[in-house]
């Protein structure tokens, strides 16, 4: 097809072929992924300026980079919104913007390719046709909600006229994105085609637009009359999971959707609550922190593909699986065969949630190998060690795999409690050994801390923390001490409400009080999921201090009540499901008193350099225990009080 190039600006380059039809290609310039700065947007205008002078016969809007379609609008430039004005203008910017591409009386398609999230979403939704390429790295989602915003350049307009509304705000509301076989399914997309056809399919599409199915009459009427239904249905549903308080935009996703049809500027006195509110700019920091411990192990080219895992209890065991759903060869390894089975069937069970198609269940199941004789351990890049806590058995079992397996390979363990230095003292290379040490659920927490001990091999740090990368998880360097980053601030936060307790305020008081502050589950229903074995030995290490463990604790655990695994903690588990009765009147400040010993010790341990820095130490406790993420983290919510 003979083309001419009609304009390269600096971010967009629209290419003309012969038959009138026009390619448009972004690629911010300086960026690996494409997101919408200002003068992206700005640029975009000029683009379509010069398409009105010389309409095309379609246009079709892709990527030029690998990494995805578009990532959303500019995140950097939201430190800029200090003022109404400033707010109302960036809703402006876009809102006009992608209601002119909508109008424009040539047929427009987006052609969709790795994520597309956020703006790149209202932009392809301001496209008559939307077409997805089916690959794993494809992604769409209106996720503003993560960032304390809405999507107010169309979005909550446009979605739910494309998949109906009640579909439209569980994606909004709850930040989802869905692959490109969903979008398909659901309407979002027209078209979902492989990445080999994706051009040839791609101009047919935008020359001959496909007519779009209308949606169900019921959906209609939720669009029209019955929409203070959904709203009402949509507003239930967010109560459960956030409090106005602590994270409005969820609840002003609903009001502009339900009274102003999405358009924010209609309504700026919401636009300007959300957009400037204090949570808003905390969970923009979230984002920053975690794009911050993204970036660690960046530097080392080590790139794992076998993983060797000791231990096939729960925590090993569900390591294994993490690494086998992430595209990895997994050895798993215990005394026999009898052990390792509960793992793998736990394993072929939650994949089976998730994966529908068999062929693919299976080529996961295949690549977790139970292995009995250990292997799998002299062929594997990374080693973890994730057997029970006990000094001698961790001696002798590392002294045999640092002796079979590969020189350059990494030597982990998993340990929470026991100090690495100890660990070590047996291994010929000790500076090699590292901890990675992953939280319980393995398959929900997304933080994972990378330990090493005073001279330890910096090169094996950072390829520890690519390895964590390597499989979606948040790698964050601490040293090594007791408890080191997360569990060390857990400790006193949770024997603070056991104090709580033992003074008579009833457990679902206390736990009430940490929900309204924020936390996403209360304290005494968290001793009773980690165990109150685990709690106790926490306390009887702080007792070294001169202090003495709970009353309530140290009762409970004599009977043999150690929480949800023995069916009874400080509540009751009948058939898995936790019992609480109500909570009473919550005494005031009783919420700052639970999280002051929490804030203390990780000010400690910035202070002792466990974490390097404070920005740092937030983030762990942010993604490490699901400390409420509105306050941008412990140390900056310790600031904001103090302002």
């Amino acid at each position: 097809m003979h083309t001419q190039t009609s304009l390269t600006q600096q971010h967009w380059h629209l290419t003309r072929e012969a038959d009138g039809l026009a390619w448009l290609s972004l690629d911010k310039a300086g960026e690996s992924a494409n997101s919408l700065s200002k003068a992206v947007m700005a640029e975009l205008s000029g683009v379509l300026d010069e398409l009105d002078r010389q309409p095309p016969k379609a246009l079709i809007i892709r990527s030029a980079k690998s990494a995805g379609f578009i990532a959303g609008a500019d995140i950097s430039e939201f430190d800029q919104l200090d003022s109404p004005e400033a707010a109302k203008a960036m809703v402006a910017r876009g809102w006009e913007l992608f209601n002119r591409l909508a109008a424009v009386p040539y047929p427009t398609l987006a052609l969709v390719r790795g994520h597309c999230l956020g703006g790149g979403l209202e932009l392809a939704l301001a496209c008559r046709t939307l077409l997805v390429v089916d690959e794993p790295g494809t992604k769409l989602g209106l996720p503003e909600v993560m960032l304390g915003i809405f999507p107010g350049w169309g979005g909550m307009l446009r979605l739910p006229r494309r998949v109906g509304p009640a579909v439209a705000l569980d994606l909004m509301l709850a930040g989802k994105t869905v692959d490109a076989k969903k979008a398909k399914r659901l309407g979002l997309a027209d078209e979902c085609v492989p990445p080999r056809v994706m051009e040839s399919a791609a101009r047919q599409l935008a020359l001959n637009p496909p007519s779009r199915k209308p949606l169900p009459l019921l959906q209609r009427l939720f669009l029209g009359p019955l929409r203070g239904v959904v709203a009402g249905q949509a507003r239930k549903q967010v109560a459960k999971r956030a409090r106005p308080e602590h994270y409005p935009a969820p609840y002003a996703i609903i009001d502009l959707w339900a009274k102003y049809d999405g358009n924010a500027l209609a309504a700026p006195e919401i636009t300007d609550r959300i957009v400037r509110s204090a949570t808003a700019r905390n969970l923009v920091r979230v984002f920053h922190l975690q794009e911050r411990l993204k970036a660690f192990g960046k530097d080392s080219a080590f790139v794992a593909k076998r993983v060797h895992v000791v231990g096939a209890g729960v925590m090993g065991g569900d390591i294994a699986a993490w690494c086998a759903g992430r595209g990895l060869t997994v050895t798993l390894q215990d005394q026999n065969v009898e052990r390792i089975a509960p793992a793998i069937k736990r394993a072929h069970a939650g994949f089976a949630r998730r994966i529908r198609d068999k062929l693919q269940l299976r080529a996961v199941m295949d690549r977790l190998i139970p292995d009995p004789e250990g292997h799998g351990a002299a062929h594997a890049d990374v080693v973890i060690e994730a057997i029970f806590e006990n000094l001698e058995a961790k001696h002798s079992l590392l002294k045999g795999l640092e002796a079979r397996m590969k020189p350059d390979a990494v030597l982990a363990t998993n340990t929470s409690s026991l100090k690495l230095e100890d660990i070590r003292t047996v291994l010929q290379r000790p500076e090699r050994l590292v901890g990675i040490h992953f939280f319980n659920p393995v398959a929900k927490m997304p933080l994972v801390e990378v330990v090493t001990a005073a001279g330890g091999d910096a090169e094996v740090t950072r390829q520890a923390c690519a390895f964590v990368r390597g499989i979606d998880k948040l790698p964050l360097p601490v040293q090594s001490t007791p408890g080191f980053l997360v569990n060390a601030v857990l400790g006193p936060y949770l024997l603070e409400a056991m104090r709580c307790v033992d003074e008579g305020i009833a457990p679902e008081t206390v736990d009430e009080a940490a929900l309204a502050f924020g936390m996403p589950m209360g304290p005494i229903e968290l001793a009773d999921t980690v165990g109150l074995d685990i709690a106790m030995a926490a306390g009887k290490a702080l007792a070294g201090n001169g202090t003495e463990p709970p009353k309530c604790l140290v009762q409970r655990f004599e009977r043999g009540d150690l929480g949800r695994k023995s069916g009874k903690g400080f509540y009751a588990y009948p058939a898995g499901k936790i019992q609480k009765g109500a909570a009473g009147a919550v005494p005031a400040g009783l919420a700052e008193r639970l999280v002051q010993p929490l804030l203390q010790r990780t000010q400690q341990l910035v202070d002792a350099g466990v974490v390097a820095d404070a920005e740092l130490a937030d983030a762990g406790v942010i993604f490490g225990t699901g400390f409420a993420p509105f306050t941008g983290g412990p140390l900056n919510y310790a600031r904001s009080r103090h302002a």
